[in-house]
């Protein structure tokens, strides 16, 4: 069991509304780090199809760091395991989508290619999971 402590505005936050907030905050801050070095340090040396794929990777990087913000506030209203689930395949999501989709771009393996599918499933039941955490309301 986790334990809760009040915010200055009176919104109990649970241990793990407050990780989810940390995650969100760092990936975050990873993604805007990633998307810079995209745009400066590798302009040149990747190919503008490889720079496309390593763009998509930062975008989806940084929607579900968002994401798991959304999560850490949706936590706050309803205590829902679905919740807290939708919040780790959005960090599952981020590793395994975005991860492969940079160390491709970064390596030039292809068969890492094969592996990114999984994040977006991530990604997708993270979605579905939020909603129906915030659908159930408990």
């Amino acid at each position: 069991m986790t334990s809760r402590t009040s915010s200055p505005g009176g919104v109990a936050i649970q241990n793990n509304d407050r990780l989810f907030i940390i995650l969100g905050a760092v990936l975050g801050a990873l993604g805007v780090a990633a998307g810079a070095f995209g745009a400066h340090g590798l302009k040149g040396w990747l190919s503008p199809e490889m720079l496309a794929v390593f763009e998509t990777g930062v975008r989806y990087h940084l929607v579900h760091a968002l994401a798991l913000l959304a999560v850490a506030w949706a936590s706050t209203r309803w205590t829902s395991a679905a919740i807290r689930a939708a919040g780790w395949l959005f960090v599952a999501g981020i590793l395994v989508f975005s991860g492969s989709l940079y160390v491709l771009t970064l390596t030039g393996i292809r068969a890492l290619g094969a592996i990114t599918p999984f994040g977006g499933v991530a990604f997708i039941a993270g979605w579905l999971l939020l909603a129906c955490g915030a659908w159930r309301g408990r």
